[in-house]
C-alpha cells in the first residue's frame, strides 16, 4: 500500500497462521481500522481511498489466503477459516478491538471475524458482500463455477492476474489460485442466522449496479434489523445499523470509488452528519 505522505508502512511483516504465510502492513497513527480486500486483489486496492481511510487512523491492512504477497498454502479457501485467521493475527499485532472494512470477499472474511470473534470488531462496514450464495444474480453464479486454472491465458490481460504477479510471491502460483477461488465460489452458503447474532454497528454499502441482487440487500438489512420502521421525526426509532447504494457503481470499481471512502467514514468514526428537523429549527435562531 501507499499513501501521499509516506511510501513505507510504519510496521509490516509476514504472520504464518495455520500454514498460511500472511502479509500485513501498518499505516498511520489513531484507531485501528482492518481493511480486508477483494477476490483476486490485494491490499492495494485500497490504495486510492487510503488518505481519507486513513484519516487520523492506524491502518491494518491483510494480503489474505492466496492473495497478494501471502501464500496460498494448502488448505481450501474458506470464508470461516480465513475469519479466525484475522483474530490471530489481530491478537498477535496487539489489537484487543478493531473497526473492520472489507470489500466482497473481504467483506466474507470481516462478517466471519465478527460473527466468530464479536469481541475483536467494535464497528463493522460490509461493502458488496452477501450473507448467502442466493444473494448473487442468477446469472453469476455459473460464471463462478467456471473459475479455474483452464482461465489462466484469458485472465493474463486483467488487471487481477497483472496485479498479481507484481507482487505474489511465486507469480506460477496464479492458476492454483484460481483454482482454489473456484471451489469456494461453488460451494453454497446461507448465513442468515449468523447475521442475527451480531451486536455491533454494521454499515451495508452496495453500488446500484452491483452483483447483489437488491432484494438480497434489503433483506441482509432487515435481517440485521434495519428498515422495519420508520425513524421517526426525533429519530428516535433509527436502527444503529447502516444502509447505503451508491449510484453510478457496478461491483468491479467499488473499492477504489471516492464516495465509498466518505460514506463510511462518518459511520466508523461512530458519528452522523444528519440533523434531526427539531435540531435544524432550533441552529436557525
Amino acid at each position: 500500500m501507499k499513501t501521499e505522505n509516506a511510501s513505507a508502512a510504519k510496521k509490516s511483516g509476514h504472520m504464518e497462521v495455520k500454514g498460511v504465510n500472511y502479509y500485513y502492513e501498518v499505516h498511520g497513527e489513531g484507531e485501528p481500522l482492518l481493511l480486508l480486500h477483494g477476490g483476486l486483489g490485494s491490499m492495494d486496492m485500497f490504495d486510492p481511498l487510503l488518505p481519507t481511510l486513513g484519516e487520523n487512523r492506524q491502518v491494518i491492512a491483510v494480503d489474505l489466503q492466496g492473495h497478494g504477497r501471502t501464500t496460498l498454502g494448502n488448505r481450501p479457501i474458506s470464508l470461516i477459516d480465513m475469519g479466525d485467521d484475522m483474530a490471530v493475527i489481530l491478537k498477535q499485532l496487539g489489537y484487543k478491538e478493531v473497526d473492520v472494512l472489507g470489500y466482497s470477499l473481504g467483506a466474507g472474511v470481516g462478517f466471519r471475524l465478527a460473527v466468530q470473534h464479536p469481541d475483536a470488531v467494535r464497528r463493522l462496514a460490509l461493502v458488496s458482500g452477501g450473507f448467502s450464495q442466493e444473494g448473487f444474480y442468477p446469472e453469476m453464479l455459473p460464471m463462478q463455477a467456471q473459475l479455474g486454472a483452464g482461465m489462466l491465458e484469458m485472465m493474463k490481460n486483467t488487471p487481477m492476474y497483472k496485479s498479481y504477479v507484481a507482487v505474489a510471491p511465486n507469480p506460477a502460483d496464479f492458476p492454483k489460485l484460481l483454482d482454489a477461488m473456484g471451489a469456494y465460489m461453488r460451494k453454497p452458503y446461507n448465513w442468515a442466522d449468523d447475521v442475527k447474532t451480531l451486536k455491533m454497528p454494521v454499515m451495508l454499502v452496495y453500488g446500484d449496479s452491483d452483483m447483489f441482487r437488491l432484494e438480497h440487500v434489503v433483506e441482509f438489512y432487515h435481517l440485521l434489523g434495519g428498515g422495519l420502521k420508520d425513524a421517526g421525526w426525533m429519530r428516535e426509532n433509527m436502527s444503529k445499523n447502516r444502509l447505503a447504494i451508491l449510484p453510478d457503481l457496478t461491483h468491479y470499481e467499488m473499492f477504489a470509488s471516492p464516495a465509498l471512502a466518505h460514506t463510511v467514514r462518518p459511520f466508523l468514526d461512530g458519528k452522523s452528519g444528519a440533523k434531526s428537523w427539531a435540531e435544524v429549527v432550533e441552529g436557525t435562531k
